[in-house]
């Protein structure tokens, strides 16, 4: 069933990747994009969770450079038979964090400053716990994917504001482009509608690595807390650098986005009071 819903996903990303190409440049930048989502999708493959690192600035450590955030992660890799994840820290005062790659043995998490800053040893291990449960749960490579096919969509919307589509087409009976009323629609409406094919899955997912996070660190209650305390961080200190690249917002274990952003309105990611519920209500967790 996930392998199903990644498809899905992934097809859903790839389809508004055509119908943008299609408002730019009629028949011709349909084709364009086909080819352009194609040669992305392999890329992304391959190259996305560096793509995403790299977007944040994220610097990697080891046990010298972060001996605590290296421990936690390191016991937990253990305790659920992972391979050792790469381990970044990102230099932001927002408390966030997120896990990337392809697969468990190519996988990497990422922690801000802010996070290390806030948080007790317990409650980092939660998040940690909870992120490495997406790496469990096989969900980082659709969620890096989607990051980076999401953010081109915005891209080549907010191109065909500027470039209004080919009249030229139209004109020869091609279909056309969809004109400056078009791009400015796609504008609107493509990042919005990658969102929503991104919300369709992500939601779920977090329900799943919340689940996985809380029996993998032992305690729900270390996570339960730790997300009370990053909403509450996030609000306080919204990350500029994720509003500027709404695409991957996804991929934080809390929405980084900020209040007055419009992509915020449209969150990949469950209310905070009802993951924290869920956790409380755990039992047995060992």
């Amino acid at each position: 069933m996930n392998g199903l819903k990644t498809t899905v996903l992934l097809a859903g990303l790839t389809g508004l990747f055509l119908v943008v190409g299609a408002a730019i440049g009629g028949q011709s930048g349909m084709t364009i994009a086909l080819v352009l989502a194609v040669g992305m999708n392999f890329f992304a493959y391959w190259n996305s969770d560096k793509m995403v690192l790299s977007m944040y600035g994220a610097r990697e450590v080891g046990p010298r450079e972060a001996p605590e955030l290296y421990e936690i992660v390191r016991e937990l890799a253990r305790r659920g038979s992972l391979p050792m994840p790469r381990v970044y820290v990102i230099d932001d005062d927002t408390p966030n964090a997120f896990a990337t790659g392809r697969n468990p043995e190519h996988a990497a998490v990422a922690a801000t400053t802010g996070i290390l800053r806030i948080l007790t040893r317990e409650e980092l291990a939660g998040v940690m716990a909870h992120e490495l449960g997406h790496v469990m749960n096989r969900d980082i490579l659709v969620s890096t994917i989607s990051a980076t096919i999401g953010g081109a969509i915005t891209w080549l919307a907010n191109f065909a504001m500027f470039f209004g589509g080919s009249s030229r087409d139209e004109e020869e009976g091609g279909g056309g482009g969809l004109g400056l009323v078009g791009g400015l629609l796609m504008m609107i409406l493509a990042p919005l509608a990658a969102t929503l094919v991104q919300m369709a899955i992500s939601r779920a997912r977090e329900y799943g690595a919340d689940d996985a996070g809380a029996r993998l660190s032992g305690n729900p209650l270390w996570l339960a807390s730790a997300l009370e305390k990053l909403e509450r961080g996030n609000r306080a200190h919204p990350m500029h650098a994720a509003d500027a690249r709404p695409a991957t917002a996804h991929l934080f274990i809390v929405n980084p986005l900020s209040a007055g952003s419009l992509a915020g309105l449209f969150s990949t990611h469950p209310p905070i009071e009802e993951r924290v519920r869920r956790l409380r209500h755990m039992e047995g967790v060992s």
